[in-house]
């Protein structure tokens, strides 16, 4: 497998399909609105954003605030049929009212109104259709816990049987994330294992049926890096797709940790691709078959438009409800510049090791952070005269020094990766914190990444650059990304 993933960043829990010619994939996306992005791709390797399958920040149903960090939106399956693409996913706290549905003609929307299907109580729910077209809706349930199944009516969610376990795994702790595929006379149902971190991996079972009974794959679980020194951990949550010319490929997720025992991941899980091969009907992982290219991900925005670029997205609520672009970026009044705990933030996805960041304000108080939740987060504010930076690891919240602000100061984030030395406690890289003057940046305080990181902070995401306005309305002219060498 290439240690480069294929969506670098905060892009767990992948779902992919393919339309003709082209491909589509969706990943998780917890609190943040717009949810479940969906990348499109030709070649498996270079993937754009071409829209958003959930708009609705009261079907995403996060919490604002601290309380709001990883609810949301769980674990996708994106599926192609007749003309209509499909999405199914949970809305965590809606878990109760069960899985939601919906679906459009192109990946770009408009998406439908998602319509629930009811007494499906779990997770990471999977959309097949039998050969008579009957849709059976598969998903982890947790009473009893396995892998639940029902036939259903996928545009109104009516449940149209009874209901099934189909599979309780091979032993293994949480089995999940299941998807149901069709190769040739057999069905695959593929599921995610081991819990979702470093004892995770892919485990398959086949039938003649969609609705079983399973036989286990002889090498169960057919991925996982568990107890390897391979640079990607945590491998699994797979799902397979048929290749235009016949191949299959599968996209799973994986974390890239560093630094001392026990290590720090901090760019959330990402997304990689993997091949397949077919040894007496069985798959076989294919690690190394793909290629993936290093890609630029540098970008500069002056909302120069009237419509943020999609890459934008906030926790909780429509980023546009209070980032309004024209001409520059007006953001609406924030948190008060002494509240530790971010609200409305603008955010997109950071998918480098290293990297750098920049924001210009002209006007008003504002602050550009690199965050995990809102309760998590270490940023540069600029406050009256002074930028200052600021670590937030709640219940601690410090100010680690300040310097006066210049009028074309613009407020930066500097970010490179920590090189390991035997016998030092090292986390995964440095953020330093500070402002861009004349073209060369001026540190404020650095501190150690592994506070802004899973295995401290908890939850699902992974980091995002943030901006916000404190206080009242602040104006932005520009925020620049690039990676760093």
């Amino acid at each position: 497998m290439s240690e480069t993933p294929i969506l670098p960043g905060f892009h767990p829990d992948p779902s992919i399909c393919r339309v003709g010619d082209e491909y589509l994939l969706a990943t998780s996306t917890f609190e943040y609105v717009p949810g479940v992005p969906i990348h499109r791709s030709s070649d498996l390797v270079t993937w754009e954003l071409v829209g958003h399958a959930l708009t609705d920040p009261a079907v995403i149903n996060a919490e604002q605030g601290a309380a709001g960090a990883s609810q949301g939106i769980f674990a996708p399956t994106l599926r192609h049929r007749d003309g209509l693409l499909w999405m199914t996913t949970t809305s965590i706290r809606d878990v109760a009212a069960g899985q939601l549905i919906t679906h459009a003609e192109r990946p770009e929307g408009p998406w439908s109104a998602p319509v629930r299907v009811p007494g499906t109580l779990g997770i990471d729910p999977d959309l097949a259709w039998d050969d008579d077209g009957t849709c059976l809706l598969t998903w982890r349930g947790f009473a009893p816990p396995g892998i639940h199944q029902v036939p259903i009516d996928p545009a109104t969610g009516e449940r149209l049987g009874e209901e099934t376990v189909v599979w309780q795994g091979t032993g293994l702790a949480d089995t999940e994330g299941p998807h149901l595929i069709r190769r040739g006379d057999w069905w695959y149902l593929a599921v995610a294992e081991g819990g979702t971190h470093l004892g995770h991996g892919v485990s398959v079972a086949r039938s003649r049926s969609p609705r079983g009974p399973f036989e286990a794959h002889p090498a169960n679980p057919i991925l996982s890096h568990r107890s390897t020194p391979h640079a990607v951990q945590a491998v699994g949550h797979a799902d397979l797709v048929e290749l235009a010319d016949g191949a299959w490929a599968l996209v799973h997720l994986g974390i890239r940790q560093a630094g001392s025992h026990p290590g720090f991941h901090v760019l959330g899980r990402e997304t990689y691709l993997a091949g397949i091969d077919w040894i007496d009907d069985w798959p076989v992982v294919v690690e190394d078959r793909f290629e993936v290219p290093d890609v630029d991900r540098s970008w500069s925005d002056g909302f120069a438009g009237t419509m943020l670029d999609p890459r934008w997205a906030a926790p909780s609520v429509v980023p546009a409800s209070f980032a309004m672009p024209a001409d520059g970026l007006t953001l609406a009044p924030g948190r008060a510049p002494d509240d530790g705990e971010q609200g409305a933030v603008l955010c997109a996805v950071v998918g480098d090791l290293s990297w750098d960041a920049s924001a210009r304000i002209v006007q008003g108080d504002a602050c550009l952070s690199v965050r995990l939740d809102a309760s998590h987060w270490c940023g540069v504010e600029r406050v009256g005269g002074v930028a200052r930076a600021r670590a937030v690891s709640a219940p601690f919240d410090q100010v680690l020094g300040e310097i006066p602000v210049e009028q074309d100061d613009a407020l930066a984030i500097r970010v490179r990766a920590s090189e390991l030395r035997l016998g030092e406690s090292s986390g995964p890289d440095q953020v330093s914190l500070g402002v861009v003057r004349a073209g060369d940046f001026l540190e404020i305080a650095t501190l150690d990444g592994r506070y802004l990181s899973t295995e401290v902070a908890g939850g699902f995401t992974g980091r995002m650059l943030g901006i916000e306005a404190l206080g009242g309305e602040a104006r932005i002219t520009e925020v620049r990304y690039a990676p760093s060498a």
